[in-house]
């Protein structure tokens, strides 16, 4: 027969001081593996959300990123006529050639220079990214030196309010409106007419080319066409994919970094749930005993230590992953490994971060408890008793 519930519980409730900081130390662990993992989720979910699923994006082989990449006006022209391209309702092709550039403005929060991605688009941009809106204000006329900002850029920095002028690149440029993509990376980019970026960064080349592919094997038939076209020297992805590919160095390196900490931090904590546990033995040998002659086997007594041990566990799990999704209603800024430019984002709880992390903390009540509830099924009858 097993040993009640109920049981283990009260003897948890007795030591409540001790149960709290056991279960405090496997908390703070558990925050900080839950935020890593939710940190790498919100990365993620900001970079592969920037693209639209039936967007192409091409740039030059070799390059990793559109900062690096230059397509020249035949290839631009080249890639653009390809029947593979959706046409919008006045008969054009869907595509937007795009100059993409880095420039340095100061932070709000802490007055210091950070890099912004410039982004020049065609006409054809915003209709490109459905999911990007205007919030406020109005789209910057073609050929004029008008701007609109990411909602990010706008909360962010100084002098990106709507009005608001900016000195870049030997021009003023003026914001006129400001647009909110919806939580991806486009909320940390600055967009405008790609013919006058490009004239005022002396630019002679674009950087990348977005169209419109909504069809399988239509992308199979361009991807396949660049690739034997002497002329192009690009390459072709789909925008989630390209995306997807550029938050994989800044995921290695959260990865890595969370789980050195978390591995740090749990050593430490399952050696006090091993204290905590093994005191308890020590406390408990005359009732470890009394079970013992009540005709509970071993294997009950094992079974009880290792479940309060469990249970002390999810305790802190719980405990860590409530404090842990509190980072959900705050919103964080850091640096784009690919780009280096300020990327903002949000952390995001999943459903599988919950199970990860909950399992986690099972992980080490378990390897914590395990010594001591073999102790304590070990306990000789006679000798048990004679503690009283």
């Amino acid at each position: 027969m097993a040993i009640p519930l109920t049981y283990i519980a009260r003897n948890l409730w007795a030591r409540r001081l001790t149960t709290a900081l056991t279960a405090g130390g496997m908390a703070l662990v558990i925050f900080v593996f839950a935020t890593v993992l939710m940190l790498d989720a919100g990365l993620t979910q900001t970079l592969v959300s920037t693209g639209e699923p039936d967007n192409v994006v091409v740039i030059r082989k070799g390059a990793e990123t559109e900062i690096q990449s230059a397509i020249d006006h035949q290839q631009a022209n080249a890639l653009e006529m390809h029947p593979a391209v959706a046409l919008g309702p006045d008969g054009r092709p869907l595509a937007s050639k795009e100059a993409v550039v880095l420039i340095s403005l100061v932070k709000t929060s802490s007055g210091k220079p950070s890099n912004v991605v410039i982004r020049g688009v065609s006409p054809n941009g915003l209709a490109l990214r459905p999911r990007v809106k205007l919030v406020a204000g109005r789209p910057f006329a073609p050929g004029s030196s008008e701007i609109v900002v990411g909602s990010a850029i706008a909360k962010g920095f100084s002098g990106t309010q709507l009005g608001d002028s900016l000195h870049f690149a030997q021009r003023d440029w003026t914001v006129v409106g400001v647009f909110d993509a919806g939580g991806s990376g486009f909320d940390s980019e600055i967009w405008g007419d790609v013919d006058q970026l490009m004239q005022s960064f002396r630019r002679t080349s674009y950087s990348s080319m977005v169209l419109r592919i909504p069809s399988a094997d239509g992308f199979a038939r361009f991807k396949a066409d660049i690739d034997v076209d002497p002329r192009l020297t690009d390459e072709a992805k789909r925008e989630q994919t390209f995306y997807g590919d550029q938050s994989k160095a800044l995921s290695t390196f959260i990865n890595i970094l969370g789980i050195t900490l978390s591995t740090i931090f749990s050593i430490a904590a399952i050696i006090g749930a091993m204290i905590t546990m093994y005191a308890s033995v020590a406390n408990r040998v005359a009732e470890i005993g009394t079970l013992r002659a009540l005709g509970f086997k071993r294997a009950n007594v094992l079974a009880a230590f290792l479940l309060e041990a469990l249970l002390l566990g999810f305790v802190g799990g719980v405990a860590g992953l409530a404090c842990a999704s509190l980072m959900q209603f705050a919103s964080f800024s850091t640096t784009n490994f690919q780009t280096f430019a300020d990327l903002s984002f949000r952390f995001v709880l999943t459903p599988a971060i919950v199970v990860k992390t909950l399992l986690f903390s099972l992980l080490m009540g378990l390897v914590g408890g395990f010594l001591p509830a073999l102790r304590a099924a070990r306990l000789n009858i006679v000798d048990a008793l004679r503690a009283h």
